[in-house]
């Protein structure tokens, strides 16, 4: 290994290990007793050194909800046709930043296949594409998977910058401020929700070195609680591994 790469590793490392003392320092101390997560919510926390970490519901497929619109918006950017990239990254940039559920209409009709195809890439066994994109369904660990991945081979992604410039609020109104974005050292994320029957929301972030994902069958407030409560299990298992 040549001895650049080997400086970016030691930063890699050092950066993740100062992510690992916020986390301690959030979580109280690190004898902290971790308080069980309702099963309503599911988490998944993964980091780019080999930290796995879920609730027992971690691989529950659930409603993919607007998270699945980063499958399609990688998809695109990577996989797309090169006559209408300016296109193909506007819509993306919509998707992400906003939630924009026209944009991810039109994306998923250029691109049926997207989802299933990111799905069977990343080997994301607990996703599945719907009728449409809003149909799909994916589990917390498959997200969490995903991102980590990306972040090891492809940290330069779009995806990332515009996860960091999530706009306050999404093209349809709802202020997008909760769940896993409440977390310490988190740099974006993006959310989910649905608009129809009980509610249920998701989101998804990454920080240096770790992505984390969570689901919740409840409101934004229950997720975010939820994921507040179990940052002492999480700093446990980021801690304990290094």
């Amino acid at each position: 290994m040549p001895a650049t790469n080997y400086r970016a590793a030691g930063l890699a490392v050092a950066t993740v290990g100062a992510c690992l003392t916020i986390f301690a320092a959030a979580a109280g101390a690190e004898s902290a007793e971790p308080a069980p997560v309702p099963e309503r919510t599911a988490i998944s926390l993964r980091s780019t050194l080999g930290v796995h970490w879920g609730t027992d519901n971690e691989h529950e497929p659930r409603s993919g909800l607007s998270l699945t619109k980063l499958y399609l918006a990688d998809y695109a950017l990577r996989h797309g046709d090169a006559a209408s990239s300016s296109t193909d990254r506007e819509l993306a940039e919509r998707m992400i930043r906003y939630s924009d559920d026209a944009a991810a209409a039109l994306m998923a009709a250029r691109y049926p296949r997207a989802i299933d195809e990111i799905a069977a890439e990343y080997r994301l066994t607990e996703t599945h594409a719907g009728p449409d994109w809003g149909s799909a369904s994916t589990s917390t660990a498959d997200m969490a998977g995903f991102l980590e991945n990306k972040l090891r081979t492809d940290p330069s992604s779009p995806l990332f910058e515009w996860m960091a410039s999530a706009g306050s609020t999404a093209a349809d109104g709802t202020e997008q401020d909760w769940g896993t974005a409440r977390l310490p050292a988190v740099l974006g994320t993006k959310w989910g929700w649905s608009d129809i029957g009980e509610p249920e929301v998701a989101s998804a972030s990454y920080g240096p070195g770790f992505a984390v994902t969570a689901h919740t069958r409840g409101t934004a407030a229950e997720q975010t609680a939820d994921v507040l409560d179990a940052i002492p299990a999480m700093a446990h298992q980021l801690l304990g591994t290094h």
